[in-house]
This record gives C-alpha cells, structure tokens and sequence, in this order.
C-alpha cells in the first residue's frame, strides 16, 4: 500500500512541471500508476490531466495530448477513454493535411496497442491519404490475423488500395488460410495479386507451407521450383573465418593489416564476427578498438556497447571507457553512460554525460544515470542529475518520467528500463 504523502508528494511535484504538455501526460501516467496501485487518487490523477490540456495553447498538441491522456485512461479500463478519442478525432476536422492524417494515425495507434482494433478501423477510414490509410489498414489487417479473425482481416484487405500494401496484406491472409488448411481461399488470393515479384513471394509461403506439413511431394513439386532461389553474391567467407581464427588467438594487428585490402563492408562484417568471438576476452576487446581506424570504430563500437549492455559487467568497465575516449560521437557516448551506469560507475558516466550537447541525447545520458540512481533508492540524487538537463523541453520531459518512475519504484519495486524508448517516441512527435 503506497503512502498518502508519497502520492501527495508526487502529485505536488507534477504541478511544478511547467510544460503543460508534459504535465499532463505526467499527471495522466500518474493516475494509470495509482490505479495499478489500487489508490483513489487515480481519479483526482486524471482529471488534472484533462484540465492542464485546456492550457495549451498549440491545437495540434492539444490534440497529442488528449490521445496520450485517452490511452492511459484505456490501459485503466476507464470507458471515459472512449470520449478522450473522440473529443480528439473530432478536433481533427479543423486541421488540413497531412496533419489532419498524422493524428487520426496517432489515435489508431493507442487503439491498437490496447487492443481496441474495431474502434481503430472506425477511425483509420477516416484518413484521406490513400497510401497513409493503406499503411495503417495494413497493420491492423496484421492484428485481426494474428487474433484469428479473418473475416474482419478480408473487410481491411478489400479497403487496401495501394501498393505494395494491398499485396503485402494478401500475403497475410493467404498465410493465415493455408495454416487453416483452406487452401481454396488461399488460392483466390493469390489469383488477386498482380506483381510478378508478389505473386513468387505467395508462391514461397505456400511452398514452404507445404513442406513444413509434410505434404504430399506431387504437391509440394508444383511449388519448389519457384519458392526456392539461388544466390551468386561474392563471398569472403573463407578469408573471414580465417581472419576471425588467427584474431582469436590474439593476432589483432596482423588481421587488421589483412583486412585494410578487403572492401569495407566485408571488413566490417569479419571485424564484428571477430568481436563477438572474443567477447568474453575483455583484453582482447580493447586492443581491438584501440587499433580500429575511424572509418571501422562507428559500427562495431555500435555493435560492442549493444552486445554489452545486454547483461552489462563491471569487467568490461575499461572496454567501455576506451571506447567513448576514442570517440566525439553522442550516440555512442550515450550507450557508454548507460553501460558505465549500470554497473554503478556514476562518476565515470557522469564524466562522458558532460560531453553530450545534443538536448535529446543529453536527456537520455543523465536519464539513464538518474534511473539507476532510482533503482538503488537514491532519490534526491536522481532528480539532481536529471536537473543538469537545462533545455526546458527535454527537462520537463525527463522530470515527469521519473516523476512516473518513483511510483513504479513503489508499486512494484522494479522500474522499467524504457527511457531511450519512450524519448525516441517523443522526438518523433516532435518532427511531425
């Protein structure tokens, strides 16, 4: 049971973001908290939610809002979330395109991820844009299929007018009819389609069908000959598992001689088979990137700090080190501050946080270290460090999500790793 002064507390803290965007969505996700928490608060949560929209001045993020708010309000199985989505489709009407589309897209999209995929459709035939509706009927068509209802999957298919959606779509119905062993409607689809490439790509799924369910081989012959194709690429591969072999056993700097002859993407490929042979080698791994030329350091420093923070370990605290020393670029300083905060190297993260200038990236490095701050309990270290994002959008932005965070902290004692997520969402709201 989560205290009255924390949930006070939160909810005084929320009021203090000055966005009202921000402070809204906060306010939203604070009462789908509340609620998970079984605390009654959740209402009062929620209906600050409403009111702050009434502050923002931009209709277009007004919109935005409300759908966020209407999404929360749907996770919470509250009906009102019906009448959020349709205060906000009808503000809609007032806006040209392709925002006017861009917005009714946004709304079949929170429908869809809680599942409400009739109330989705309604709204989806709504957007003019042929090739933007072909888009979203496609993925809902996907939903419907993988819910077993295809019938409703036929109704989409039979709105999808462009291509390549209208054939990529058939391809999913006739999918779902050959695994009900309906091949007479599998067969109508594929007499519907008209590219020759989607027709062999049908073609395929009903081949690979057929062998997988140890058809009879009369029938399986009819299909073979076009499912399967042959490849004539180039290939390194002998030279590569050579490379790989003699890099293994330590010889870093002669492979690197070896593969400065080879074109660039093969030397790519054969340096990150390489990483990943040694990997457990953390030596090894930075003599590696300490001898990579700039041209090779991007991509298998990309692939190094994403193999690590999978299950991240403090031995590796050098590898990571090296490699944002080597580097100005912000993307992978970024990865390196969230590893280094994994393993609880704070003033080492804290260190390559400094360097990013990028507002989003800067809000991701010292979100990432304010999250791990949170899961150990430190608080008031957490907010000090999201604090030292100065820009006010991305403040209010990282405020809020560790305003949520707190709460997920006290519910349930785990907190979600999904801030680089959940800013990368942000951003692109941010682009339309």
């Amino acid at each position: 049971m989560i205290s009255k002064d924390i949930v006070k507390e939160v909810l005084e803290l929320a009021s203090m973001i000055k966005d009202p965007h921000f402070r809204a969505i906060s306010y939203a996700r604070i009462g789908y908290e509340l609620f998970l928490l079984r605390n009654e608060e959740y209402k009062k949560a929620f209906t600050k939610a409403i009111e702050t929209t009434r502050q923002i001045e931009n209709p277009v993020i007004m919109v935005k809002t409300l759908i966020e708010i209407a999404r929360y309000l749907g996770k919470a199985k509250i009906p009102a979330s019906a009448k959020v989505f349709r205060q906000a489709f009808e503000m809609t009407n007032a806006f040209p395109n392709p925002i006017h589309d861009e917005l009714i897209k946004d709304i079949v999209n929170a429908l869809s991820e809680l599942e409400m995929y009739n109330d989705a459709l309604f709204y989806a035939f709504e957007i003019k844009d042929e090739i933007r509706k072909s888009e979203v009927l496609l993925k809902l068509l996907v939903s419907y299929v993988n819910k077993g209802e295809i019938r409703k999957a036929h109704l989409v298919l039979e709105n999808i007018s462009e291509e390549p959606w209208y054939s990529i779509a058939a391809i999913e119905v006739l999918k779902a009819h050959l695994k009900r062993e309906e091949f007479g409607s599998a067969i109508k689809i594929l007499q519907s389609l008209k590219s020759k490439y989607w027709i062999n790509e049908a073609m395929k799924e009903i081949a690979i069908y057929l062998k997988n369910y140890k058809a009879p081989k009369a029938t399986f012959e009819k299909f073979v000959d076009v499912a399967l194709s042959m490849s004539d690429e180039l290939s390194f591969d002998a030279l590569r598992n050579l490379l790989v072999g003699f890099g293994s056993s330590g010889e870093i700097e002669f492979v690197l001689r070896i593969l400065r002859k080879m074109p660039l993407n093969e030397r790519i490929k054969t340096l990150i088979e390489l990483s990943a042979r040694i990997i457990e080698n953390d030596q090894l791994l930075r003599e590696l990137i300490l001898h990579l030329d700039k041209e090779e350091f991007i991509p298998i420093a990309k692939f190094l700090l994403t193999k690590l923070l999978e299950k991240p370990d403090k031995r590796y605290t050098r590898v990571v080190e090296t490699i944002g020393a080597r580097t100005s670029n912000e993307a992978i300083l970024v990865k390196v501050v969230t590893f280094l905060a994994k393993v609880g190297e704070y003033n080492k993260a804290l260190h390559f946080a400094h360097r990013v200038t990028d507002n989003h990236l800067r809000s991701l490095a010292f979100g990432s270290i304010a999250v791990n701050l949170l899961k150990e309990g430190d608080i008031d270290r957490a907010i000090d460090t999201a604090l030292e994002v100065k820009d006010p959008k991305w403040g209010s932005w990282l405020l809020g999500e560790l305003l949520v965070k707190i709460l997920e902290l006290a519910g349930s004692k785990e907190i979600k790793d999904d801030l680089e997520k959940r800013a990368n969402e942000q951003k692109t709201l941010w682009k339309r």
